[in-house]
């Protein structure tokens, strides 16, 4: 998997690769010796180069996501190729409703617009929790969202769908 990074406003291309031993990784093309263990919800422990890091993943009610390493704070944003690729594809798609849909299975945890609200482009929409990461689902481009799909505490599928925007 391939992923785009935002830590503080520098961004960074990550890959990941699943090994017979944890993952081979790739951070801007160098690749890097990574091992990580998920303690507990919202908490990775990562062995880095060798040296050790706990990060933490808080998320705020307005779907900002921020991690803490070493007592420090730093706004994140993770987005994966897929995505980048469907949003590079619907460029200049702007006319017509637009449904957003699960990238992944997992299970809503919050619809962050009701319907008939004004939204606009990189507005969350919905958080979809996947494997223990919330996913904010965010509209491509300004409108009104005209119907929400799902509900909190609803199991979905990849490509089902969660609101449409027009």
């Amino acid at each position: 998997m391939v992923y785009e990074v935002r830590i503080d406003g520098c961004t960074y291309r990550v890959e990941l690769a699943r090994g017979k031993q944890g993952y081979a990784c790739r951070l801007d093309g160098r690749e890097v010796v990574l091992d990580s263990v998920s303690a507990e919800p919202e908490v990775l422990w990562l062995l880095l180069e060798g040296r050790s890091y706990e990060v933490r993943r808080e998320t705020q009610a307005n779907g900002a996501m921020h991690v803490v390493v070493r007592g420090r704070r730093y706004a994140a944003e993770v987005r994966d190729s897929r995505a980048l690729r469907s949003r590079r594809a619907a460029v200049g798609k702007d006319v017509g409703p637009l449904r957003l849909v699960a990238p992944m299975p997992g299970k809503v945890v919050r619809v962050l617009k009701a319907e008939g609200e004004a939204v606009e482009p990189g507005e969350g929409v919905v958080v979809v929790e996947a494997m223990k990461m919330q996913n904010e689902i965010r509209s491509p481009r300004k409108g009104v969202v005209r119907k929400v799909l799902v509900a909190a505490g609803t199991a979905v599928n990849a490509g089902e769908g969660l609101a449409v925007v027009e």
